[in-house]
């Protein structure tokens, strides 16, 4: 891959003496972007920036785009997330990774693939507690742990303790009781999250996912349920794991900063 132009003006500044190191540390951390081909632009420095992994997006994209851009990701960054990919596109990325010598883990049950020069991810300290209300809502809480995990945050997991047996929810919260934030994915009318929020004095993220059928249903209703709660909650949009396990490690990360 070429070499950043913008950087190497940073550099030659740097080199000039007309910007001081810190100068040029910033502009390289809120730089970073790399394109590949005439298709995609990586935002690289992402994780540099704001905490938060890259991720490629696979659906929508052939499998040669998406391998290229994924391949390119890990090749400059070291490791590269791809989220929402299918069986055909994962068997040509994992072809492509071999042969370039990287290690493609696959995360089935997320829908995710992780990509990497084979090197660990260095634990932060952060802890998240994800729970789910139904075996259903697995999908889009494993997306949550994945990413969580890939910021280098500890995961706790307890599926299938949904308010229909609330009795279920009690083991569940003391299995994750060292969470510094809760991420909880609820379908159906989305009663959950609300509940556990009303239990733990730790943030907690709801994820409405789209279970359920009939009026409202596909996520709607869990929607609409959680937004006006009662109890102090966040929430994100239908199915978006990514999105809730980005923001519970940033949380959980920042909880464990000295």
């Amino acid at each position: 891959m070429p070499a950043n132009k913008r950087l190497q003006v940073i550099l030659e500044q740097l080199r000039k003496g007309t910007i001081t190191v810190e100068d040029a540390k910033r502009e390289i951390d809120f730089l970073r972007i790399e394109a590949v081909g005439e298709i995609a632009n990586l935002d690289v420095g992402r994780f540099l920036r704001c905490g938060v992994p890259e991720v490629v997006f696979a659906e929508g994209k052939e499998a040669g785009q998406l391998a290229d851009i994924a391949l390119a990701l890990a090749g400059t960054s070291g490791r590269c997330l791809v989220s929402r990919i299918s069986r055909a596109q994962y068997t040509f990325l994992a072809d492509r990774a071999t042969a370039a010598g990287l290690e493609i883990i696959c995360h089935e049950p997320a829908r995710m693939a992780v990509l990497s020069r084979g090197v660990p991810v260095e634990p932060s300290g952060g802890v998240v507690g994800i729970i789910t209300a139904g075996t259903s809502d697995i999908r889009v809480a494993e997306e949550a742990r994945v990413v969580a995990c890939e910021m280098g945050c500890r995961v706790c997991t307890a599926y299938d303790v949904g308010a229909a047996g609330i009795h279920r929810l009690f083991p569940a919260i003391r299995k994750c009781f060292d969470a510094h934030v809760f991420v909880v994915a609820a379908g159906r009318e989305g009663t959950l999250p609300a509940v556990v929020a009303g239990l733990v004095d730790r943030p907690v993220i709801g994820v409405p996912v789209s279970t359920g059928y009939g009026y409202m249903g596909q996520g709607q209703a869990a929607l609409a349920s959680m937004l006006p709660s009662c109890s102090v909650l966040a929430v994100v949009n239908i199915d978006a794991g990514f999105t809730a396990g980005a923001f519970a490690a940033q949380i959980a990360n920042m909880a464990v900063v000295q």
